[in-house]
């Protein structure tokens, strides 16, 4: 069986895994299991740590593994065979043509012993020509005659068709090693390749290069050998797929809103989110959608900046609000493939994969997807409820980078607020808190942004002028928030001084709130 036909039954029988994973699954089952599993993935995930990429930060085992990569890649690149196949012996082709040998061997034998049976005869027929005429003699000896003569004609025959067969034989050979060879002269390496835009070839001693191959080494813990291979299936992947012209594809409106870059993450990394809302039912749209995953993903790394100290990673948020069901099998499919391929040719170039929004189901469907991942994969997996959702996205991303829609001060377009520090309070179960911002200007403009995490609170705006006999203006009336509400935005211009106080009322007796808020005075001379 060959590698391809192996290779493909490996890809129908993942799929029909797929398709078994997402059969229908009663929801009091799944539900039982939610919450250890979240904790569990959460803990997991929340102790992985994206390691230095200076090489005098590396264990003593890790730059050995380093040093011993960087010579492999160098010989292989110099000596042009990074991408050669092993030369082929046409070993069947020579044995074949021994073997013809040796059938002409042994006509040539039969040849030779044709003219001692002639001789046999003859001596049969002059005994008995003493009892019988010479006509007799005559007419005995004319058919011998031709008998031995159809012989030899059979032999010329055969020698001519093995003649014939080995000069075939000997153009075959001729034709194999030419094609061996012109498929070697094709995979010739380039001395300025690159990858990401960072030269490999390591005598260059680009910055970058090290940062590249600690990621290959990463991903296979650091074995010399399977770094080496991973690098090469990503170079020739890269080639067979036209990567490097991806960027340059339009896949359309549907597939460039279901996922964008938007901010940057605690440690300054480009954030992508996905959000998961369009199936995909032909093979044709399955190829798209992982062509513009990958090119998605290529535009990413173009933000980066790939040497020991820079941000050489991205975060990944993938939002499963409005995910098609367990019935949508191709879809699965698809984002099984897209995992398997990223994870195989874009090692480490993801810190984490936040999971937010997260339906019951999924955690079916992420039992079958395991076994496609490696550990190290998995380690960077975060899941989270609706209802955390925004929470766990503090964890990596500050407020004013987070989307409003996540909960987060973040606007398109968004020109009231630049630098301004984002402020928390706590407010404790069955507690309320204030929050004041100033006003010393007599005219001018106070622009806030309040979120509660969870809401489920009261909330009301007082503007309170600094003359104590003067009345307090409501700007907002109290009003009681639910859950599903996002961020407020509020602004009140003034003609006294005086102060915004906003009063958040914490109606659960059980569970605390966070009150994110920033707040900027526009003066006449600002606006």
């Amino acid at each position: 069986m060959t590698a391809e036909v192996k290779v493909e039954e490996k890809q129908v029988e993942s799929e029909v895994v797929i398709a078994s994973a997402v059969a229908p699954v009663e929801e009091t089952t799944v539900k039982a299991v939610v919450e250890e599993e979240v904790t569990k993935v959460v803990e997991k995930s929340s102790s992985f740590k994206e390691e230095s990429d200076f090489f005098s930060d590396l264990k003593d085992s890790e730059k050995k593994a380093l040093s011993d990569l960087k010579t492999k890649l160098e010989e292989a690149i110099v000596e042009n065979t990074l991408f050669k196949k092993k030369k082929e012996t046409p070993v069947k082709v020579v044995e074949k043509k021994e073997k013809k040998s040796e059938a002409v061997a042994t006509e040539e034998a039969k040849a030779e012993e044709s003219p001692k049976e002639e001789a046999k005869t003859d001596a049969v027929v002059t005994e008995e020509a003493k009892a019988e005429t010479v006509e007799d003699v005559v007419q005995k000896e004319s058919p011998k005659e031709e008998e031995v003569k159809t012989e030899a004609d059979v032999v010329d025959t055969k020698e001519a068709e093995i003649a014939e067969e080995e000069k075939k034989t000997e153009e075959a050979v001729v034709t194999k090693e030419a094609t061996v060879e012109q498929e070697e002269e094709d995979e010739i390496v380039d001395n300025d390749i690159e990858l990401w835009g960072v030269p490999l070839l390591p005598s260059k001693g680009a910055e970058g290069t090290d940062v590249i191959l600690l990621k290959f080494l990463r991903a296979r813990d650091f074995k010399v050998n399977d770094a080496f291979d991973m690098l090469k299936k990503t170079l020739k992947w890269r080639k067979e797929q036209k990567i490097d012209s991806v960027l340059g594809e339009d896949f359309g409106e549907d597939l460039a809103s279901a996922a964008y870059m938007n901010g940057l993450d605690r440690e300054s990394r480009p954030v992508c989110y996905n959000v998961y809302q369009t199936t995909f039912g032909s093979e044709q749209s399955r190829e798209n959608l992982l062509r513009w995953r990958f090119q998605l993903m290529e535009k990413g790394i173009q933000k980066l900046d790939l040497k020991p100290g820079g941000v050489t990673s991205l975060l990944q948020i993938h939002d499963l609000k409005n995910c098609p069901g367990l019935s949508k099998t191709e879809l699965w499919v698809a984002i099984k493939n897209a995992i398997v391929a990223l994870q195989d040719n874009y090692p480490e170039l993801v810190s984490k994969n936040v999971f937010i929004n997260v339906p019951l189901w999924f955690y079916a469907v992420s039992t079958f997807l395991s076994p496609f991942l490696t550990q190290r994969t998995k380690s960077k997996f975060v899941v989270t409820r609706p209802a955390n959702a925004t929470e766990t996205l503090l964890k990596y991303i500050p407020a004013e980078e987070i989307p409003v829609q996540y909960g987060g001060f973040k606007r398109d377009d968004d020109n009231e607020f630049s630098n301004e520090a984002v402020s928390e309070v706590v407010v404790k179960p069955g507690s309320s808190e204030t929050i004041e911002i100033p006003a010393t200007e007599t005219q001018g403009t106070l622009v806030w942004d309040v979120a509660v995490l969870g809401w489920e609170v009261n909330y009301k705006e007082e503007f309170v002028p600094a003359d104590e006999g003067a009345y307090t203006i409501i700007v907002q009336k109290v009003k009681k928030i639910g859950s599903n509400e996002g961020p407020v935005r509020n602004s009140f211009k003034n003609s006294e001084s005086g102060k915004i106080v906003l009063t958040v009322d914490n109606v659960s007796s059980k569970k605390k709130k966070r009150v994110l808020y920033r707040y900027r005075t526009k003066t006449e001379s600002s606006c």
